[in-house]
């Protein structure tokens, strides 16, 4: 990538660029991330995570499930500083990571984290996010309780998004949603990445 990622930002430029450092040291001695993410840090993870941002509204409630090292509600909340994160992560490892980033990031304001499994997590959300976190199937049963009146499930998935969505059918019906896959294209690097929408009917 030729262009300075960090500068998509903006006035968070700083901070983005110091979560990144957290990923490649902490990240991965915690096995967060895998030794070898480092080389693409920045497309594979930090701007493919702040691609869902269209699909927001302003001023949004927003968890990320299966948040692991932060992905994606923590660029999404350095990019969008008018929605409120909630990070919902069972794993202890990651929970403590997570804790230090938001300290660390000064974020906690407006971005809190839960340790707990996402099915037995109470809030509820204008937006629930994941990333790389379960099969369709069972990433609707987790995400659709989580929804506000109103509120969206909204999910990075891979290329295959559509054929996954089709194991679904059981859960589409029982929820009741509706469902849109969007073709997404990731900022500063002009790669495609891909999201399912789903909602109640």
């Amino acid at each position: 990538m030729d262009a300075d990622p960090a500068g998509y930002f903006g006035s968070e430029s700083t901070r983005i660029q110091h979560y990144v450092d957290l990923l490649l040291s902490r990240g991965i001695d915690w096995g967060l991330i895998g030794p070898r993410e480092g080389e693409r840090i920045w497309e594979r993870h930090i701007l493919n995570s702040v691609a869902l941002a269209p699909l927001i509204p302003e001023g949004a409630t927003v968890v990320d499930v299966g948040s692991g090292a932060g992905l994606p509600g923590i660029p999404l909340a350095l990019l969008r500083p008018d929605l409120s994160v909630t990070l919902v992560e069972s794993m202890a490892r990651r929970s403590v990571f997570l804790r230090g980033a938001v300290e660390e990031l000064e974020l906690g304001t407006r971005v809190s984290v839960a340790r707990v499994r996402a099915e037995e997590h109470h809030g509820r959300y204008d937006r629930v996010v994941s990333r790389a976190v379960a099969a369709v199937p069972r990433l609707l049963d987790w995400c659709v309780p989580l929804c506000a009146q109103g509120g969206r499930v909204v999910a990075l998935k891979g290329s295959s998004v559509r054929e996954d969505l089709a194991q679904a059918g059981d859960e589409v019906r029982k929820w009741k949603l509706h469902t849109e896959v969007h073709q997404l294209e990731v900022p500063v690097s002009g790669e495609v990445s891909w999201a399912l929408e789903a909602w109640r009917r």
